[in-house]
């Protein structure tokens, strides 16, 4: 039987603004994702003469997982391009849940990529894109999978040039921060905002006491309220050197960044006993 094999990759916010909140619920932002070469991994299958699409995870680590947005993604392509097949996805997890990396988006993204490629259908990323954006806010950065500044409720995008060749380091807590809560912890506050601008021009022009300094996430002070050892990841990272050190997303990962490979590692055998540690690259 024919297989794929996909990679469903990572993400992080090197910087990220909530600048509103709409009638229906989702904010509105102001944000870079980046892509990593960390990923999970999708194998697509069809199943003949079956009548519903199976997705299967193979990490329960983080409780029982009922739901993956890859199921929505299925239903949803077949019915906006038109197709009946039915498959089965078997996703081997790495990316934890809970982590600001963007998991469950990034499936749902490589789902809609692979059965693409699967069928030969031929849709254009903005078709694509377009099924996407009724998944979740992140879903359409998953089908380009390029840095991008990231607007509206993130599904508007345009490129984002990065001069450097950085490496990741990702150090994540046991607790998780749901996406949902974090925000409405936000609503309570008075966030923190930052200037998109000055990031890209940091990346652009591959200076990294710039970058230091002007990155930020208006969320990592109510995820600190969540999780407040968020907090102390970053602030011990910082004293081992590293001047790029943010929490990714709604969290509770915390990312360093550097283009300095060895010195991530030095680093990473501290916190490898305690926490989720991988180092993997930023894809440009």
């Amino acid at each position: 039987m024919k297989t794929l094999v996909m990679r469903s990759y990572a993400k992080i916010n090197i910087c990220l603004n909530v600048t509103g909140k709409r009638e229906d619920g989702y904010h509105t932002l102001d944000m870079i994702m980046v892509p990593l070469q960390l990923h999970d991994t999708l194998i697509i299958s069809e199943l003949r003469r079956a009548t519903n699409n199976f997705v299967t995870i193979d990490d329960f680590s983080n409780g029982c997982i009922h739901y993956n947005l890859a199921t929505a993604a299925l239903e949803k392509f077949a019915a906006e391009v038109g197709f009946s097949n039915k498959f089965r996805v078997s996703i081997h997890k790495v990316l934890p849940m809970q982590a600001g990396l963007g998991g469950g988006s990034s499936n749902a993204g490589a789902t809609i990529l692979g059965i693409n490629k699967y069928l030969k259908l031929g849709c254009s990323n903005e078709k694509m894109i377009s099924v996407a954006k009724g998944l979740g806010a992140d879903v359409p950065f998953f089908i380009l999978n390029k840095p991008m500044r990231c607007t509206g409720i993130g599904d508007e995008m345009t490129p984002v040039i990065i001069k450097n060749n950085y490496y990741a380091l990702i150090v994540k807590p046991s607790a998780g921060c749901g996406t949902r809560p974090i925000y409405e912890i936000s609503d309570q506050m008075t966030l923190q905002t930052g200037d998109v601008d000055k990031v890209i021009e940091a990346l652009e022009n591959g200076d990294d006491d710039a970058l230091a300094d002007s990155i930020f996430n208006a969320l990592q002070e109510p995820a600190f309220i969540k999780v407040p050892e968020i907090k102390t990841i970053i602030e011990s990272l910082k004293k081992d050197g590293l001047k790029i050190v943010q929490m990714t997303g709604s969290g509770s990962a915390v990312f360093a960044l550097s283009t300095d490979k060895n010195k991530l590692k030095q680093i990473a055998k501290k916190y490898e006993d305690k926490y989720f540690v991988e180092i993997t690259r930023v894809i440009k």
